[in-house]
């Protein structure tokens, strides 16, 4: 980020809320998720070089009917001794050299074992000799080529900023300015953007060359705009009111949120507290769902709603020609309706309304679709008891913008209207809307005849978002599908 010398406060601010901070779209990259992928290829590699072996060397003829436990015997040591090593520790998670000298070695130690254990057991004519060296030399020569490929994999990442941790400050007074001097130069990994501070007129607007951006409503807007991984409030923990409306602000954002320490913890050791570019903060908010866990329900979203689209092609077309045949205007409804981060898009549903009315009742001041309303047509009443109407759902799901399950996405204006009056309303946006979520399936749908039943919804959202899994995303699929089409609160 330039400095004042580079140009004028006021450009140096627009400048920063025009142009997306880089690496905003690989959000779900992470050192330790590449660590994890690498440990994947391993194993593939030390089984594939085994098979390969066992499948042109002529002279075992009886490592292929015992090829798979052997195999397995070794992948398993393998890993033992790459654990024992080190290979993936924090300290080398990146380093594609040093982990990869560090495989090596597990490997080499795992191999000469093996040779070791055939001697001692006199097994060379079920497992030769000659074979697991072969199985060694093609197992190194697979692991070199793939730490290869990985160093160059992450060359390009760490050159298009994808693997560094985007940074905002809150404060900009002696403790913030403390911090930027601290953290800034120390670790690559770590991108400082800028600050904020709600007190503009006591502050600089310059702190060690990064801008002080804007208040923290501005931090709110900058953050659905750019990506924001991590929040650090840097203010006196005398100022204990000022920490907590932060908190209660921030809570919303789908990211990290550190309290720093007093300024005597710049010279305490990190014990019990997250180090931040070696400084240490103590942890208050942290994201739902960590980099592996962000893949992993992607790709869960992505597959099922394929599935799901060509399993009920015929019915979604079905469903089309009796909507347009029944009634005039469009099949298919689309709404604004706030996503993750606050993101406005547009929700996708079969139309069962009068084309006339379908906006009608997504005002703040009015109320949600009530049993026999008006509005409703004949065929509209049966698809939305029988949850039908949801399903081209499935494609906001493929486009991105929604999962499967999650907190159901509400109106714009209907957000704004509950987020003023249920504390807290606005951390269900920290993951992604859902077609379906815990609160459906535990009788919070239709209706909303008070603001009880939504906060109801709410501390159902919340508790899904802290206990998120893959099996509870399944749980709730399975049970929806059970029991999901029989509602008798849908109207």
């Amino acid at each position: 980020m330039r400095g004042p010398e580079d140009h004028s406060p006021a450009a140096g601010i627009a400048e920063a809320f025009d142009q997306p901070v880089q690496g905003k779209g690989g959000d779900w990259l992470a050192p330790e998720l590449i660590a994890g992928v690498m440990r994947a290829i391993d194993a593939l590699v030390v089984l594939g070089s085994g098979m390969v072996v066992s499948l042109f060397a002529s002279f075992v003829p009886l490592a292929r009917s015992l090829m798979a436990w052997a195999l397995l015997l070794g992948l398993l040591l393998a890993l033992a001794f790459s654990q024992l090593f080190g290979a993936y520790s924090d300290r080398v998670r990146l380093k594609m050299a040093a982990q990869g000298s560090r495989v090596l070695a597990a490997w080499g130690t795992t191999i000469a074992l093996l040779l070791l254990l055939v001697q001692l057991t006199d097994t060379r004519a079920v497992v030769p000799e000659r074979w697991l060296i072969a199985w060694g030399v093609a197992g190194a020569v697979g692991i070199v080529v793939a730490r290869l490929g990985a160093a160059r994999v992450v060359r390009n990442l760490r050159r298009q900023g994808r693997l560094a941790r985007n940074l905002v400050v809150v404060g900009a007074g002696e403790l913030g300015q403390r911090f930027v001097r601290e953290v800034h130069g120390r670790d690559p990994s770590v991108r400082l953007i800028g600050l904020f501070d709600d007190r503009r007129e006591r502050v600089p607007q310059f702190v060690g060359g990064f801008p002080v951006l804007g208040t923290l409503d501005d931090l709110l807007v900058f953050a659905r705009r750019h990506r924001v991984d991590e929040v650090v409030i840097a203010l006196p923990w005398s100022a204990e009111g000022r920490i907590l409306e932060c908190l209660k602000k921030l809570r919303g954002l789908p990211c990290d949120v550190r309290l720093a320490s007093d300024l005597i913890g710049f010279h305490l050791p990190a014990h019990g507290m997250v180090a931040v570019a070696g400084v240490p903060t103590f942890t208050l908010l942290e994201r739902p769902l960590g980099p592996g866990a962000r893949l992993i329900k992607a790709l869960e979203d992505r597959l099922l709603a394929a599935l799901a689209l060509l399993l009920f092609a015929p019915l979604l077309f079905a469903i089309a020609i009796a909507i347009k045949v029944s009634s005039p205007g469009p099949v298919l409804y689309r709404q604004k309706r706030s996503g993750f981060n606050g993101e406005v898009f547009e929700l996708l549903k079969f139309r069962t309304m009068r084309a006339d009315a379908c906006d009608i009742g997504t005002e703040p001041t009015l109320g949600h679709t009530r049993k026999d309303d008006p509005r409703i047509t004949p065929l509209g009443r049966f698809l939305r008891r029988t949850s039908l109407d949801e399903l081209p759902q499935l494609f906001n799901v493929l486009k991105g913008d929604m999962s499967l399950v999650g907190p159901r996405p509400h109106a714009v204006a209907h957000d704004a209207r509950y987020a003023a009056l249920i504390d807290g309303y606005l951390a269900r946006h920290r993951v992604k809307p859902g077609i379906t979520g815990l609160a459906q399936i535990n009788g919070c749908r239709g209706e909303i005849r008070s603001l009880a039943d939504m906060e109801r919804r709410l501390k159902l959202d919340l508790e899904y978002i802290q206990h998120w899994s893959l099996w509870l995303d399944l749980e709730i699929l399975l049970r929806t599908l059970v029991h999901g089409f029989r509602d008798p609160r849908a109207y």
